[in-house]
């Protein structure tokens, strides 16, 4: 089961998919400048904002009915599967706590955030608690959230900013192309990847097979599963803990992470557009480019230093050689998922998760490292929005606690399943799932309310980020 291929940076799939990202979203974007232009020649609608963006506080009370025992099946559930599949479920959880609870758009994107972050941190609970499947190495690659966190909160930031600026439609149209894109993408690499498990598994029952016939009837048949003389002692779960813990990694991504904190306070608490805004915006990018550069240049030294010694067994477990073209494109992909995240309100787990695969981690690893990640960034912005007052403190310790048994049970359930099926191709599946599922409900929602700005004639171009605040 290990020795399955899951694919390449550099294969012609992964290029074609990425440049599928792009062109859609350039010509969404391309549309919006051309709608922008028409309403800005007509006099009466060019001072108009869309009136659906100031959206009016509202916050419901917590109490048992059916609205919140609906959401809370649907939070459970969105959170199980979101976990697992390393994306994290906000675009399940907007729609839910916007249209069955009440919230207004605002306290529903950052109650969203509330829940990624319970059950992101309950799922990287229970992964620190996990072996390897194949490796005596950490089920969390450190490496590979080193070199990509620092680029998502980056494109996060970017991305928060831009979806200030751009129309609702535009958005919709957005979600819609990149949601079923990768959506997509994952199912027809799960497909892939589940047709070389099942030659795998009918090569292994060949084997034994004939293992099983050498023997004569005269010959004693001892046990075919081997056991060795001396078994290994196993490890306990503290044993574990500490194995997948590294320190170093932890404190650095820890850094990075008080860094964006102090700031987004600092941002947040100073006059929109003033120098010093600005200054504190532009400081985000040497923070971000630091951490990066300082981990490719160690994946590329060790690469590298492999490579010259005859060795070409990768360096951590992405399937790349980490060569300076490929560090561009993870730094490109890593900024693009975060900005994305960031502009659609679903964090960059959307775009994070299919990517590992695409550069071949298992999908185990893959799911185990996007939740990491995803726990970082999910807590910065539940940070923010509290000193933001943007949610209502009971709902969102309500919902927490939701997501926290919800994302303990989801990896605990298909962790399970995997082990008896011996198919990890399960994870790719339910990633696939997640993301579709958030592309019906978001752009159901984002195509309705459209309608409705189209049929109220508001202004459909790019807003004013100055004049909107």
């Amino acid at each position: 089961m290990d020795g399955i291929s899951y694919g390449f940076i550099n294969s012609s799939g992964t290029k074609g998919f990425i440049a599928y990202l792009l062109a859609a979203s350039s010509i969404a974007i391309a549309a919006a400048f051309f709608v922008s232009s028409k309403y800005s020649s007509d006099g009466s609608q060019s001072n108009l904002l869309a009136a659906s963006s100031k959206d009016t506080r509202v916050w419901p009370e917590l109490e048992l009915n059916w609205r919140t025992i609906l959401a809370t099946i649907i939070g459970f559930l969105g959170s199980a599967f979101g976990t697992v599949g390393g994306v994290g479920g906000g675009g399940i959880f907007v729609p839910m706590l916007n249209l069955i609870v009440g919230f207004d758009t605002k306290a529903a994107a950052a109650l969203s955030k509330c829940m990624i972050m319970g059950a992101s941190a309950s799922s990287v609970w229970y992964n620190l608690r996990v072996s390897h499947p194949s490796k005596e190495v950490p089920i969390i690659d450190y490496n590979l959230a080193l070199l990509f966190q620092p680029m998502l909160m980056l494109g996060i930031t970017i991305g928060v900013e831009l979806s200030v600026v751009f129309p609702y439609w535009l958005i919709t149209v957005l979600i819609i192309f990149l949601f079923l894109g990768t959506s997509s993408r994952s199912f027809f690499k799960g497909i892939e990847m589940w047709k070389q498990e099942t030659m795998l598994k009918m090569e292994m029952e060949k084997q034994e097979q004939e293992a099983k016939s050498e023997f004569n009837g005269n010959d004693v048949i001892i046990d075919s599963e081997y056991r060795p003389l001396l078994p290994q002692p196993e490890k306990s779960g503290l044993d574990i803990l500490l194995f997948n813990i590294r320190w170093k990694g932890i404190l650095v991504l820890m850094l990075v992470w008080s860094s964006f904190l102090l700031l987004q306070i600092l941002k947040n608490n100073s006059e929109v557009c003033s120098p010093f805004y600005w200054v504190v915006n532009i400081l985000q990018f040497p923070i971000a480019l630091s951490v990066f550069g300082w981990e490719a240049a160690k994946l590329w030294r060790e690469s590298r230093e492999r490579r010259m010694c005859g060795n070409w067994e990768c360096v951590c477990e992405a399937s790349i050689e980490f060569r300076r073209w490929q560090l561009l494109l993870c730094a490109f992909c890593g900024l693009l998922g975060g900005t994305v995240g960031g502009l659609l309100g679903s964090g960059g787990g959307f775009i994070l998760g299919p990517l590992l695969l695409e550069i071949g981690v298992i999908p185990q690893v893959a799911s185990a490292t996007a939740t990491f990640v995803m726990m970082f960034s999910s807590s910065l912005s539940v940070v923010e929005f509290y000193f933001l007052k943007r949610f209502p403190i009971p709902y969102a310790l309500y919902l927490i606690a939701v997501s926290v048994m919800a994302g303990f049970w989801g990896q605990f359930f298909v962790r399970k399943l995997i082990k008896i099926l011996k198919r990890p191709s399960i994870i790719i599946f339910i990633l696939s799932s997640v993301i579709f599922a958030s592309a019906l409900t978001m752009g159901v929602v984002g195509t309705e309310k459209s309608i409705f700005m189209i049929k109220q004639d508001e202004y459909m171009g790019f807003l004013d980020f100055c004049e909107k605040y």
